[in-house]
């Protein structure tokens, strides 16, 4: 989700450029100044800039209705990308409810995971299980699970109660586990959290199937979402997958998680889902979270003004409809092994790239102080700002953060292209992005 550099930005926009335009993978400043967008945005921007079929498609929207309010009506935008994303989810995730972002999407999920287990008689069920080093969002909520301590820190003590545990980092496996095993001991460190807090107290287990902002597309461990849905179903605790960032096909599957071969009772989207060009994301369950439910209570309890917004839906259907029709998820997914050969080849010599990882075009560099001890470098340095600062001046958007190692120190670049990139963007965006970083480790004297 947002990064630190979001955050830290925001304090002084007056030191921001003013963008005036935008088409297909570049910008360009009031000052005539252009760059390429190597991530996105912050991984929203799937299909480029000014894409003219998307625009056409709000616009037609507009001129017959912007927004028929969801208790009142249904419309054919909210009703034609229901179906669109029943078929990219496949299997029983076809219940779901639009909002206009993605913390919004992950406070869906939770209060119909909350609404489940009152529903089947579980009302005890009123924890959740999370990860340290995530990002979920800035709602209460969504920032109660996170474990970002820099942005929470102002916020504690008014959150429902959440349990935070290890990261699932194969580059940085828990103590007592190796890059082979660490899937599997953060499985049982869960199943042990689950048992330590009462099984009937815990409502679900919330993660990010590719870690976004908070570590640095850090995927899932070989074997470890297979492991996290058996224990869920074992103890009755609802698996949340957060795709807010990963999902859409930027990790070269629609649904991130389907990498891993397991479907989660309730998920998130946001980003791609509408590709920036309306505020669009969803919470979606199984049909057997939605039929306890229905059952109870006839209807979903959450939902905003805005859900299932007309326009938005119009603009998540011509997207969709466009990332169906070229194939482009299939390219995100063929263009991620030579993403990450052509960074190596960028860095090639550079001792302090530590590790190149993800899936797709959702691609991150660790830069390390020394590649044995994956010590990270001083935080005092915050190389990842001066790195945005950098690639800034070089005509790159890209997406640094800090602190993923332990909340405070580490740093890590993020790449998350448009999906219809071509390879000249993309060598564009590579070569771009290992000239930045080289002249920043140059004048730190580090490289």
């Amino acid at each position: 989700m947002s990064s630190q550099l979001e955050a830290t930005s925001l304090k002084d926009t007056n030191a921001l450029p003013k963008v005036v335009r935008a088409r297909g993978s570049y910008l360009w400043d009031a000052a005539g100044k252009q760059y390429i967008d190597g991530s996105g945005g912050p991984a929203v921007y799937c299909l480029g800039h000014a894409n003219a079929e998307v625009n056409r498609a709000i616009c037609d929207q507009l001129a017959q209705i912007a927004h028929g309010y969801r208790y009142n009506f249904s419309t054919d935008a909210l009703e034609e990308l229901t179906e669109i994303i029943r078929a990219r989810c496949g299997g029983t995730l076809r219940e779901m409810v639009f909002v206009t972002g993605g913390s919004e999407a992950v406070e869906s999920c939770l209060k119909i995971a909350l609404q489940y287990q009152t529903a089947i008689g579980q009302k005890s069920r009123r924890k959740f299980i999370s990860r340290q080093r995530s990002w979920h969002g800035n709602t209460l909520g969504a920032l109660g699970l996170s474990g970002f301590a820099e942005r929470t820190a102002a916020y504690e003590g008014a959150f429902i109660p959440s349990v935070k545990i290890s990261p699932a980092n194969a580059y940085r496996p828990i103590a007592g586990a190796t890059a082979d095993t660490v899937g599997a001991a953060c499985a049982a460190e869960l199943e042990a959290a689950i048992l330590r807090e009462g099984p009937e107290t815990v409502a679900g287990f919330v993660f990010e199937p590719v870690v976004g902002a908070a570590g640095g597309c850090v995927p899932a461990p070989e074997g470890y979402a297979k492991a996290v849905r058996e224990i869920c179903s074992r103890y009755g605790v609802l698996m949340i997958s957060d795709e807010v960032m990963s999902g859409a096909g930027r990790c070269g599957t629609w649904r991130a998680l389907a990498h891993d071969g397991v479907e989660p009772d309730i998920m998130s989207v946001a980003k791609g889902l509408a590709a920036g060009y309306q505020p669009l994301g969803a919470a979606i369950c199984t049909t057997g979270v939605w039929q306890a439910i229905r059952v109870a209570d006839g209807a979903f309890g959450t939902g905003h003004t805005f859900t299932g917004h007309t326009a938005a839906c119009a603009a998540g259907v011509a997207v969709q409809k466009i990332v169906a029709r070229e194939g482009l998820v299939e390219k995100v997914a063929a263009n991620g092994p030579r993403l990450k050969s052509w960074l190596a080849e960028a860095f090639a010599g550079v001792e302090a790239i530590g590790d190149i990882r993800g899936r797709g075009h959702f691609i991150a560099l660790e830069l390390v102080a020394d590649r044995v001890s994956k010590q990270p470098f001083n935080k005092d340095r915050k190389l990842f700002m001066k790195i945005r600062a950098q690639a800034m001046e070089n005509g790159l958007i890209c997406y640094p953060v800090g602190g993923n190692v332990d909340g405070v120190s580490g740093d890590i670049v993020i790449l998350a292209p448009p999906y219809n990139c071509t390879d000249d963007e993309l060598t564009e965006i590579v070569d771009k992005t290992g000239q930045s970083v080289r002249q920043v480790l140059r004048a730190e004297g580090l490289g």
